[in-house]
């Protein structure tokens, strides 16, 4: 598992690892039972704070990604995909939502937002 960290990012660095963490979970790069690098360990690799992985740990373990055992590290949690896959379709549709009314504010026509959501898909 190998995560980046990207300082020009406006993208807390808790929440740059925990997105990258649950998109290896996602995608099957790591596997149910897998462990993962301790909270030291990680901190260590990416040179940040011990604080900073323990508040990714925590987020990705209260969103069911892993589990902790005291002593032994944390691992990857079982994954209900299809639990998960809703999720993802509500904050989309919530961010499309979103769109919509910025488009029909500056009067953009739905075939324009079409084009411009091709072109962004295909990058």
């Amino acid at each position: 598992m190998q995560i980046i960290i990207s300082n020009s990012s406006k993208e807390p660095i808790y929440e740059q690892i925990t997105n990258q963490i649950k998109s290896s979970i996602l995608s099957g790069e790591i596997q149910e039972g897998e462990a993962i690098p301790s909270m030291r360990q990680l901190a260590k690799d990416l040179q940040i704070s011990v604080i900073t992985t323990k508040r990714a740990y925590e987020e990705l373990e209260k969103e069911g990604f892993i589990y902790s055992i005291v002593g032994k590290g944390s691992f990857v949690a079982e994954q209900n995909l299809e639990i998960i896959r809703e999720k993802k379709l509500k904050v989309i549709e919530e961010q499309l939502t979103a769109v919509i009314t910025n488009s029909r504010e500056i009067g953009l026509s739905l075939d324009e937002l079409h084009q411009l959501l091709d072109l962004l898909y295909e990058e």
